[in-house]
Formats: C-alpha cells, structure tokens, sequence
C-alpha cells in the first residue's frame, strides 16, 4: 500500500515566507516515519495515516496561530495502483475486509468525538473519491452520514461537504472518511481545502 498526501500551505500575508518556515517546526517529531519531498509547487508526504493525518493538523495549526488567514490545500490518496508498494506506510488502517458501513460509522463518529482539541477553530471542504468499486455511492452516502454525526459537519455543497469547528475534530474526520470508507486495499482519495482566521464573515 502507497498513502500520502500533496500539500500546499497559503498565508495570505505579506510575510508568508516566515509563516511557512515558521510551522515548519511542527512537522519535527514526524519526520523519521514520513518521507517528505518539496518542490516549488507543493510537498509530498508519504506514511500511514495515523502519522500523516496529526501532522497535516500540527503543520496547519503551526501556521495558523500566526492570526494570518490561512489555506492549506490536499490531494491525499492511498492504494494508487501507479504508485509502488512503501514499507513506511504500513498500517492496520488498511488491507482488512471491509464490514458493515454501520459499525463503521459508529467508530468513525466515536473517533472524531475523541479527537485531541487544538483550540484553533477551522473550516474544511473536501470530497472523497472511491475508485474502482461498484457500490462507491453507498461509500460516499456512508461517509456523508458519518460526517453529519461527527460534530463538524457544516453543509453539504456542490462536488464537497464543508466541515467547521475544531482543527483537531476537522483532521481526525478527514482520517476517518480517509480510511473507514473505501474497499480496505482500494485506491481512495480526498480533495482537501482546510481555511483558518477567513475575514469572511461566517
């Protein structure tokens, strides 16, 4: 299994470059179970989910706490067939048969409702893309029903769903709908848009 994530960070402000390299800092105690590659578009980070996840949220919140407006944007995939199989992402989130969708959006809402609290307040957009399976609709409706459980569930929009709330709670559902809806082996991806001290008004 390959997972990872393409990740740009965006402070609207004139210093951004010191913003950046500023929450840089939060990626430190994650970077010997990450493979992290950047170039001047954007940042790979490959590694299981349960590392990948709290990193993206503590890079966020690194940069975020400047006060700057803040956008992170993702492309997170797993399971890619055109991606090689990557000893750093081994995980128990992956591989196993998947069950019912109920109990599987029970412990997706009984996660988020016990996800480490940030104190920094977020809103998130994002779609999840289900390849190569047949009943992918009845995985997305699954996760669209988990979402409105989770807590951070805002609305639904056109192609996504908008999360708001807790940076933390925003991360861990992104992780639950990233590993608990899909075929367990199966190529899985989100579009992520995660948006912090916006000027617009809610």
């Amino acid at each position: 299994m390959f997972s990872g994530a393409q990740i740009s960070l965006y402070p609207m402000a004139d210093d951004f470059v010191g913003v950046i390299l500023g929450a840089l800092g939060a990626l430190d105690p994650y970077r010997d179970r990450l493979r992290i590659e950047t170039d001047d578009i954007s940042t790979l980070l490959v590694g299981p989910p349960e590392v990948l996840f709290p990193a993206l949220r503590d890079l966020f919140v690194a940069a975020a706490r400047s006060g700057k407006h803040c956008v992170l944007s993702a492309a997170i995939s797993r399971g890619c067939p055109g991606e090689p199989d990557d000893p750093i992402c081994r995980s128990e989130a992956f591989g196993g048969p998947v069950g019912p969708l109920g109990p599987r959006k029970e412990a997706a809402v009984a996660a988020v409702h016990g996800a480490v609290a940030t104190g920094q307040p977020a809103a998130a957009q994002f779609s999840l893309y289900v390849m190569g399976s047949g009943d992918h609709m009845d995985e997305i409706y699954g996760c669209i029903d988990f979402l409105k459980q989770s807590g951070v569930y805002d609305r639904s929009k056109n192609f996504c769903t908008k999360l708001r709330g807790d940076t933390g709670a925003i991360f861990s559902a992104l992780n639950e709908a990233f590993c608990r809806f899909g075929p367990g082996a199966g190529h899985v991806t989100l579009d992520v848009t995660v948006s912090a001290n916006s000027p617009t008004a809610v």
